[in-house]
């Protein structure tokens, strides 16, 4: 889900925000009491994948009701009062990660319209990488756009297309679209879940209570467990999975292909608790991490976790390279994007509000930091010299990453490529500019075999490892349509 203020291919980022960051989250639930306060829980479960703002449609006996709102999903559904606005026995809501231009209310989803068919409401996490080229198309044709973001362009798709129901719409709509997305849907007669043909986003159905009429729909198993829903099966790439009255029923519109799962889930956006196509996060990072110490040992008195995406690599690495590990940084959770205003003075302190040494177990001590990634460098500067100030007679700094050299266009917000920090520097330089005594990434051979896979196979990776390779497997339609724009998007994104 991207904005459309400028250009789908010109990533946003301040700098004093130096980390990715998953756009969205999306949730559904079907033929259940209470259905809204449902996806409000699942809504809190995948707040990690979107901070910005929250909306949740509901569908009861007197049509659609929504709500949105912007800031944190406690913010803005926990009073009773809300709730009550919103009855029904089906809803969907979403999390909202801004990538560009102005947070704003237009943009906060799920979208809602009223076709010839009846009302319909949709939430999208992703990217599409043709939707400036479609909307142009669509304003041509007459549509009226209301929001600035990628995903509205779904909703003028089914509005004209020429087929009679609503699936066939919806898979006329998809088959026009290029990019990376998974969707949830509400219309009134069914709840749908879309992957796109590669299956780049995530997207888990779960079974509410045991006589299998209750549905739920969710960007990770996180959700489900928060709701009391029990996993059945993740929605498998360029899948449609329609739930009715009747059950659940699969179309798959999309000649099959091998899959591109956004392999960053695993280092870092899915929360420790998920299992994401089969495979639990947490164990995966802690073999991460134990790949990360097999390639790039290092004498240390203690391994410290940058909290709280590294700490179970920092775990894995620990284990296997023998050496005690500590808490030796403590993490903030209740300072916000917007505790004060980002004046200089606070953007250099910045670090600060969200982290702490801990002097007792860094003082004295060779120090291994292990950390998700380095995006700018800005942040790892920060804490390098942080634990230094603690006292730390070394500091060493281990990545459960592969440099990260490219962009991503395909459901992530990341800076442009001149301001990746590996996209500039090797490993030594990088190092020395975060003040670290050394840095290592993992390889990326490394990173597949903590998958369970021998290495990178070059022709078949099963995984969109973009951001490390530049392997796009998606076409960069817009990129590659504005032919006046290219010099400077290929400059900034590295394709």
């Amino acid at each position: 889900m991207t904005e459309l203020t400028t250009h789908p291919f010109q990533p946003a980022g301040d700098d004093a925000d130096d980390a990715f960051h998953e756009e969205c989250g999306v949730f559904g639930v079907w033929n259940a009491p209470d259905a809204a306060a449902l996806t409000a829980l699942g809504l809190h479960a995948l707040q990690h994948r979107g901070q910005e703002a929250s909306g949740i449609v509901s569908l009861g006996e007197k049509g659609f009701r929504s709500h949105k709102g912007l800031g944190l999903v406690g913010d803005i559904f926990g009073d009773a009062r809300v709730m009550a606005m919103l009855p029904g026995r089906a809803a969907v809501g979403h999390n909202r990660y801004a990538t560009a231009g102005e947070t704003a209310l237009r943009n906060v989803q799920p979208l809602y319209a009223d076709f010839a068919f009846g009302g319909f409401a949709v939430a999208h996490n992703g990217n599409l990488t043709n939707a400036l080229a479609l909307r142009h198309s669509l304003v041509r044709r007459g549509c009226l756009f209301q929001s600035s973001t990628d995903s509205e362009v779904f909703v003028h798709l089914i509005a004209i297309s020429l087929y009679a129901t609503v699936l066939d719409r919806l898979i006329d709509a998809l088959k026009q679209v290029d990019g990376a997305y998974s969707l949830v849907a509400l219309h009134d007669g069914a709840l749908i879940g879309v992957r796109d043909p590669l299956g780049v986003r995530p997207l888990v159905l779960g079974r509410l209570g045991g006589e299998g009429k209750s549905w739920v729909l969710a960007s990770e198993t996180c959700a489900l467990d928060i709701v009391g829903a029990e996993f059945v099966r993740d929605v498998e790439p360029g899948e449609i999975v329609i739930i009715d009255h009747d059950g659940v029923r699969s179309v798959k519109p999309f000649a099959h292909t091998s899959s591109r799962f956004c392999i960053f889930e695993y280092v870092y956006f899915a929360r420790p608790d998920s299992v994401v196509e089969g495979t639990p996060v947490y164990e995966t990072r802690k073999r991460i991490g134990l790949e990360l110490a097999r390639e790039s040992g290092v004498d240390a008195d203690v391994v410290v976790p940058v909290p709280d995406s590294g700490v179970p690599s920092a775990m894995g690495y620990a284990t296997e390279a023998g050496i005690p590990f500590e808490l030796g940084i403590i993490r903030n959770h209740y300072v916000g994007r917007t505790f004060i205003e980002p004046t200089d003075t606070i953007r250099h302190l910045g670090v600060k509000l969200k982290h702490s040494a801990n002097r007792a177990m860094l003082q004295g001590k060779r120090v291994i930091l292990v950390d998700d990634s380095i995006v700018r460098g800005t942040t790892s500067k920060k804490i390098v010299e942080m634990v230094r100030q603690a006292g730390a007679k070394e500091v060493h700094m281990r990545i459960s990453s592969p440099p990260t050299t490219h962009s991503c266009f395909y459901g992530i917000d990341t800076p442009e490529r001149d301001k990746l920090l590996a996209a500039k520097h090797d490993v030594a330089e990088m190092a020395r500019i975060i003040g670290a005594d050394s840095l290592a990434f993992i390889s990326l051979d490394g990173l597949y075999r903590a998958l369970g896979r021998k290495g990178r196979d070059a022709k078949d990776p099963g995984y969109c490892d973009a951001c490390f390779t530049g392997d796009y497997a998606i076409p960069l339609t817009d990129l590659e349509g504005h032919a006046e724009r290219r010099p400077a998007l290929l400059a900034l994104n590295g394709v």
